[in-house]
């Protein structure tokens, strides 16, 4: 159990880390640290490069905190400390994610990466707080606020669907991160400064992230 757990951290931190961001923009000759935002996550990919590779970079770090979250519960079978491990290397990852080895410990805001994770602990709550995102983007254009509030709606999802307390103690706390990595955006949402995700003629958006 011990090896699995501490397996769980070094590689949920190492696929977290994985620059998925910068290494899609690098391919279009792009440093995505010096355009948009400066961040590499699939929202500035998009404004900075356009739908396919925004969504393609999300679809990449998702899918690595679904694996790291995924693959415990594979190993260890039924045993009732899965879960614990699952946590971990998901929480690993969004530190991987947003403090990546390979970047100089840059990286994105997690939104991706816990979503991939979320999507193996508990769907239905992340349904949910999907539903959350959609109306509140589609209403306001802001996917900085969009992001906030669903990542606030998790864990009373959770709640409200009865899912094991370490899962929402999980989701409170991967609340918080998000917030806390949203936080200048939070300040232009105040100020009124935010910018909101509007399409162009090309089909590329811009916002800020």
């Amino acid at each position: 159990m011990t090896s699995t757990f501490l397996l769980s951290v070094l590689a949920g931190y190492l696929l977290g880390a994985l620059p998925f961001g910068y290494w899609v923009a690098k391919a279009k000759g792009i440093n995505i640290f010096e355009h948009g935002s400066k961040n590499p996550g699939a929202t500035n990919v998009r404004r900075v490069l356009g739908k396919g590779p925004g969504n393609l970079v999300f679809a990449l770090d998702a899918a690595k905190g679904a694996v790291a979250t995924w693959w415990p519960s594979l190993v260890l079978n039924e045993n009732p400390e899965a879960t614990y491990c699952s946590i971990v290397g998901l929480i690993a990852s969004l530190i991987g994610h947003s403090f990546s080895c390979f970047t100089g410990f840059r990286g994105g805001k997690g939104v991706a990466t816990a979503s991939g994770g979320f999507a193996v602990l508990m769907p239905l709550a992340l349904l949910s707080a999907l539903g959350i995102w959609l109306v509140t983007f589609y209403s306001s254009r802001y996917v900085s606020l969009a992001s906030i509030l669903a990542s606030l709606a998790l864990p009373v999802s959770a709640f409200l669907l009865h899912q094991p307390k370490p899962l929402i103690i999980l989701a409170v706390a991967i609340a918080f991160f998000v917030v806390i990595r949203h936080r200048t955006n939070i300040v232009r949402l105040v100020q009124g400064t935010e910018n909101r995700f509007v399409k162009k003629a090309s089909g590329v958006g811009e916002t800020k992230s």
